[in-house]
């Protein structure tokens, strides 16, 4: 149930970085990828396991993208405290777009979180 889900007081996300990159591949409809690369930081006192995520991606011109799935980049990843876990990956877009979301997870005494990752802009006028 959503309500056994809760932020846990330590986790942190960070945005590290966010590059424009016209050589990876993208449909016809959303020709910009954009290379996000992200950090989950542990600074509570458990490991966790990073379970899944869900992201929304709004586009300026209204389009919404949900994409969820288990794991990050098709890992479970377990963060000791005082740990943490970095990661890139990408979104391909139409248009400016904005991307925020959060991770899900269980505690090792099977406490489920979620973490939200900060709101981060895809600006393809800053690049072009």
């Amino acid at each position: 149930m959503l309500q056994d889900i809760k932020e846990i007081e330590g986790l942190r996300v960070k945005v590290d970085d966010i590059v424009y990159m016209p050589s990876l591949e993208a449909p016809a409809d959303r020709p910009h990828p954009f290379v996000y690369f992200i950090s989950i930081f542990n600074h509570s006192e458990s490991s966790i396991k990073i379970l899944g995520r869900k992201w929304v991606v709004r586009e300026e011109m209204g389009e919404i993208h949900v994409v969820e799935g288990e794991g990050v980049v098709g890992l479970n990843p377990i963060i000791g405290p005082g740990e943490h876990f970095s990661y890139n990956s990408y979104h391909v877009i139409r248009d400016k777009a904005q991307a925020t979301g959060a991770f899900f997870g269980e505690t090792e005494q099977g406490e489920r979180f979620f973490v939200k990752i900060p709101l981060f802009s895809m600006d393809i006028e800053k690049w072009i």
